[in-house]
């Protein structure tokens, strides 16, 4: 592929935002329309950048390297592995959708929302073609502006908290970051991901390690969030607008582990072992405390959030038991939970639009007026749950297996939290569907429209494959787990 296609699907939606700002249509909906055929266009060129990849090939692939600052070594490095491939798929895939969703909900600034989701995914994609250190750094922190702003604009009663309290947190972690990769540089003269790979484990000795793993360890944990860090996204998941809720469930928190295994892995494999127990600690903490959390809340949007963090937990759990069943299973379960998670915050979209409420005690038979509703809601329930057919399962079987290798006690710990996730989510699902209806509005309410039914379907549709055949996904990043189980003594 002649075509340098990780910088064009990087930078096509960033230029046609910047384009955007100098474009004024009197209808706001040709601004949705000019977003969906962008974000259409990335989407397009994934599909051809996902069938021209060798999954027998080991390595990284498509790759482009153009020197920068070559005084000081620094470069503009992109390439993919099949891990980062399946996270700019589910990118490409979400965008879209994102946009389509929100052509009734979002009526004020319209031109200003759209160039934020196509920052957004232009910002994300670049993250995860990124193999410069530097480079990645940009993109990374990059992203938290429009997303502040997405928030902060197009929230809620107490967005302007929440906006802040999401910038702040990441923030904080961004600057151990930045000073981390700085030190790195100085003593190295490069941040190009490979070579730190290669060599970064045996330049520095395994005190100094443990230092870096720590700086990198806490600017990932608030990204994905872990305990103690998570106290952010429930407050901006319930402030945000759908969409935001959307795309901040399905791939926002989904870097701080991608982070985890490009990066913190590789480079610090020693240091990564020491604090693995520890890491171990924090996500079964995470999967029952927040699990607990979501059995009190009322408002859907809070207890779907809850429910991301005990669900990310099993993520950071596998990826830290080293082998490959567990590494697996937290890719599966990251794109499962962007798909499953991002799917049920549709659905409580779709509900807010009707109802305007989120609180659970206002609602209640929602299944005799909305059956086609009802039954995606069934399948992104159960999903959540990990019912077998399901992508759910897949994820949290595998991670669990993984885990119960390196440590059987958070292995059977975390399996308490897939109880606790079930009480929960069928809870939720019992209230809102089945019992009686409280609220004399839903008896009015009409079904799904063309555009809910087809971005439900699309979702449906993924979580069902991905649980029936999961090898589909598998298959991409079996060569880069088996080079980082490589690094570790435990297999």
């Amino acid at each position: 592929m002649d075509l340098p296609i990780l910088s064009v699907i990087t930078f096509l939606p960033i230029v046609a935002a910047v384009l955007l700002l100098f474009c004024n249509f009197k209808n706001q909906r040709f601004y949705f329309g000019y977003g969906l055929l962008v974000s259409a266009i990335n989407l397009f060129l994934t599909t051809s950048l996902l069938s021209a990849f060798d999954k027998a090939a080991k390595g990284f692939q498509f790759g482009e390297v153009i020197r920068i600052f070559s005084a000081y070594n620094i470069k503009y490095i992109m390439a993919v592995d099949g891990i980062s491939l399946m996270m700019i798929v589910l990118t490409a895939i979400l965008v879209p959708i994102c946009l389509a969703i929100s052509v009734k909900s979002i009526d004020k600034r319209v031109k200003e929302y759209v160039i934020a989701f196509l920052l957004i995914e232009g910002l994300v994609i670049g993250s995860f073609c990124a193999l410069d250190l530097l480079l990645f750094y940009i993109f990374f922190e990059a992203m938290l502006i429009p997303m502040f702003l997405l928030i902060g604009v197009w929230g809620g009663v107490n967005r302007i908290y929440a906006s802040y309290k999401f910038f702040l947190y990441t923030l904080f972690g961004s600057v151990l970051f930045l000073i981390a990769i700085i030190y790195i540089y100085i003593f190295t003269n490069t941040t190009d991901v490979l070579l730190l790979s290669n060599g970064l484990p045996h330049y520095f000795p395994v005190s100094l390690q443990k230092w870096f793993w720590l700086a990198f360890f806490v600017s990932f944990a608030i990204k994905i969030p872990m305990f103690p860090f998570h106290t952010w996204l429930p407050d901006a998941h319930v402030q945000a607008p759908t969409a935001g809720s959307v795309i901040l469930a399905g791939i926002l928190i989904k870097l701080g582990a991608y982070g985890f295994l490009r990066f913190s892995l590789p480079f610090f494999p020693e240091a990564s072992q020491f604090f693995a127990p520890y890491v171990f600690a924090l996500s079964v903490i995470a999967i029952i405390y927040a699990s607990l959390i979501a059995l009190m809340q009322e408002d859907m949007k809070k207890m779907i959030a809850y429910s991301s963090v005990a669900h990310m937990g099993f993520v950071s759990m596998g990826i830290f038991s080293f082998n490959h069943q567990g590494i697996d299973g937290a890719i599966i379960q990251m794109i499962s939970h962007g798909v499953v998670s991002a799917a049920l915050f549709m659905c409580v979209g779709v509900i807010y639009d009707r109802l305007h409420t989120k609180q659970i005690s206002e609602m209640g038979g929602i299944t005799t007026v909305m059956p086609n509703f009802s039954l995606f809601a069934m399948i992104f329930t159960m999903a959540s749950v990990g019912l077998p057919g399901t992508s759910g399962f897949v994820g949290e079987f595998l991670a669990i297996l993984g885990t119960f290798k390196a440590s059987k006690i958070t292995a059977i710990l975390a399996a308490v939290g897939v109880i606790l996730g079930a009480c929960y989510m069928l809870w939720l699902f019992k209230r809102v569907w089945f019992s009686e209806i409280k609220n004399p509005k839903i008896a009015t309410l009409k079904d799904l429209d063309g555009v809910e039914l087809i971005s439900l379907g699309v979702m449906a549709f993924f979580v069902i494959l991905l649980g029936v055949m999961p090898n589909l996904v598998l298959s991409y990043f079996k060569l880069p787990v088996d080079q980082i189980t490589s690094l570790f003594l435990v297999k």
